[in-house]
């Protein structure tokens, strides 16, 4: 009897510990999603992004060797006491909006935060961040009923564009806590779609790259590397780069890397001129965009790290786009630099999709990157004298 109720706990032993071992990819596996998921969802618009500083400084300090923020709110983390001063960056604020005027029939008209398209603000659900907590809300678009037939196909100017709280009159808005400054951000929850391995979110620009930077951290944390590394999370970059700029006159880097999310061409109605970049295809590089030119041996740099480390890399030229890299590349007498990104669809718009087989091979792509930038490395990326 006794020998049998032991064999029964061992058997139930054993059975437990195959199934923890088992779940060991899916835990870790789940424990980069519920970062990612929570960086999407955080609300961060440009200026406003102390929620997401809040994700992001308390796990930077516990993998730094030294943290401290700049005049404007980014967060600066440093690994490493010698060798090359690298900085590494990634961006916390989104696009957004700001509360401008409350109408006297309880309606909000909005300044937008970054780059919108007109046609993306239309008839789509928001939260407004008041004094009294999350105020959900819906912009408005005229009824298809109303509309003359002639206008149905017309662009809806943002101008023409009201946030609706379903209060009756100004003193409704007020009443729930809303009132003109007050930030307003996308409502789009993350979410795994349908079992492809893609997740749809907001805030994809630039919270993936946020993620990336923390993985990255995490990973040279335990493994070591040759630099100074510094860590940086960055505001408002989508009204002007002005939190790299500042970051950038702290750091002084020797090189500095941007991770963005990137732009892909393969949606529907893109044109081949638009971006050579498919999701699922790998990490991205940009040789070209309207506010940097990458360093020509940092980029065959990387092209030959992802091609010894088995990386699928693409690479890309946008008009129409900025980064980090560009304060980065100027400051403080100016550095090589390169942009690169997790491909991204839809990235200026409520929600977004990219891939996690994408993600996790940009982080890879960064780790074996930053372990390649020795001393003398640096110095020959850095050398422009001539042949």
């Amino acid at each position: 009897m006794a020998h049998n109720r032991l064999n029964k706990r061992l058997a139930s032993f054993l059975a437990g510990a195959a199934a923890v071992l088992a779940a060991g990819p899916a835990i870790a596996q789940d424990r980069t999603e519920a970062l990612l998921k929570d960086l999407s969802e955080a609300a961060g618009p440009s200026g406003f992004e102390e929620p997401v500083r809040k994700i992001m400084a308390p796990r930077m300090k516990a993998l730094a060797d030294d943290l401290r923020y700049d005049g404007l709110g980014s967060v600066i983390a440093r690994q490493g006491s010698s060798g090359p001063r690298i900085m590494l960056d990634a961006h916390m604020d989104e696009l957004g909006g700001i509360v401008r005027r409350v109408t006297g029939d309880g309606f909000l008209s909005m300044q937008m935060l970054g780059g919108w398209l007109d046609q993306a603000i239309a008839g789509q659900r928001w939260i407004i961040l008041g004094s009294k907590g999350p105020v959900h809300a819906v912009t408005s678009i005229r009824d298809i009923h109303l509309v003359p037939a002639e206008e149905r196909t017309q662009l809806i100017r943002r101008d023409a564009v009201f946030l609706d709280l379903g209060a009756h009159d100004a003193a409704g808005v007020a009443a729930l806590g809303v009132s003109p400054g007050d930030p307003v951000v996308p409502d789009s929850p993350f979410q795994e779609l349908n079992g492809t391995g893609a997740y749809a979110g907001k805030a994809w620009d630039d919270r993936v790259g946020c993620a990336v930077l923390l993985l990255a951290m995490e990973r040279l944390k335990a493994s070591g590397h040759p630099n100074q590394i510094y860590f940086v999370a960055t505001v408002q970059e989508e009204i002007g780069l002005r939190g790299a700029r500042a970051s950038t006159a702290i750091v002084k880097p020797d090189i500095g890397i941007a991770l963005e999310g990137g732009v892909t061409g393969d949606s529907g109605g893109a044109r081949a001129e638009d971006s050579q970049v498919k999701l699922g295809a790998g990490p991205g590089m940009f040789l070209f965009d309207t506010s940097a030119l990458p360093n020509r041996k940092l980029t065959a740099l990387v092209r030959s790290v992802a091609k010894e480390q088995g990386i699928p890399l693409q690479v890309d030229l946008v008009n129409g786009y900025g980064d980090d890299s560009a304060e980065m590349q100027t400051v403080g007498g100016g550095a090589p630099t390169v942009n690169l990104v997790v491909p991204a669809r839809y990235t200026h718009a409520h929600t977004g999709i990219i891939t996690r087989r994408d993600f996790d091979q940009t982080v890879d792509l960064v780790v074996a990157l930053l372990r390649k930038l020795d001393a003398p490395t640096v110095a020959r990326l850095r050398d422009f004298t001539p042949d």
